[in-house]
């Protein structure tokens, strides 16, 4: 079995080659779906040591940048592991970082697990006007809409874009996640959505039994 503190201590130091022949490696062994989501988890908690260092002033923008294409990269190689119970489509989500908000690693993170378990990702990227998020679910019928944030202040976006979502008459048909560093149950509750998360293989979880159920 890969050592999965190593895969994190090599993630949050951006040793690429390192990571990524430990996961060819890894994947060589056929390992299940759990094994895999343990390897997802420990690459996740690699990324949380890249935000540290960020915000410690040790890492940089371009830094953060390289540690997400690094996490794509790994999610990638991982995929044949994660997604080996997913022939069929799960479901439709339509995913995007809410107005005023740049960041997407999280959102990246959360899409490729996403599609790696089946499901179908409409994403419309960063600072997503309200009426962006309507009109698509409008169009593609999703069962699920994502919203993402980092800053404090995408919470209120989060709210807005919900309430708008609920004036427009698409609320009921969806089911919401949000994701991201300021969500909190509180946050959950006041914005109004059907769950929240800080982590994208919890949030895959939650969004499977969704479907499932």
């Amino acid at each position: 079995m890969i050592n999965l503190k190593e895969v994190t201590t090599a993630i949050g130091e951006l040793e690429e080659e390192k990571v990524l022949k430990m996961l060819h490696d890894f994947i060589a062994t056929n390992p299940s779906e759990e094994e895999a989501h343990k390897v997802v988890a420990a690459c996740q908690e690699g990324m949380a040591v890249v935000g540290d260092m960020f915000e410690s002033g040790e890492y940089f923008v371009g830094d953060l940048i390289f540690a997400g294409e690094l996490l794509t990269e790994a999610i990638d190689t991982l995929k044949p592991a994660i997604g080996s119970g997913a022939s069929t489509k799960a479901g439709t989500i339509v995913l995007g970082t809410v107005h005023g908000d740049l960041h997407d690693i999280g959102k990246n993170i959360f899409k490729s697990m996403s599609e790696a378990a089946g499901f179908e990702i409409v994403d419309l990227g960063i600072d997503v006007p309200v009426q962006a998020f309507i009109d698509k679910i409008k169009e593609v019928n999703p069962d699920i809409v994502g919203m993402s944030g980092v800053l404090t202040l995408a919470l209120e976006s989060m709210k807005d874009t919900l309430d708008s979502l609920k004036e427009a008459g698409v609320r009921d048909s969806v089911k919401i996640i949000i994701g991201g560093n300021p969500v909190t149950k509180e946050a959950c509750d006041h914005i109004g959505a059907d769950a929240f998360t800080t982590n994208a293989a919890e949030g895959v979880k939650m969004v499977q039994a969704w479907v499932k159920g």
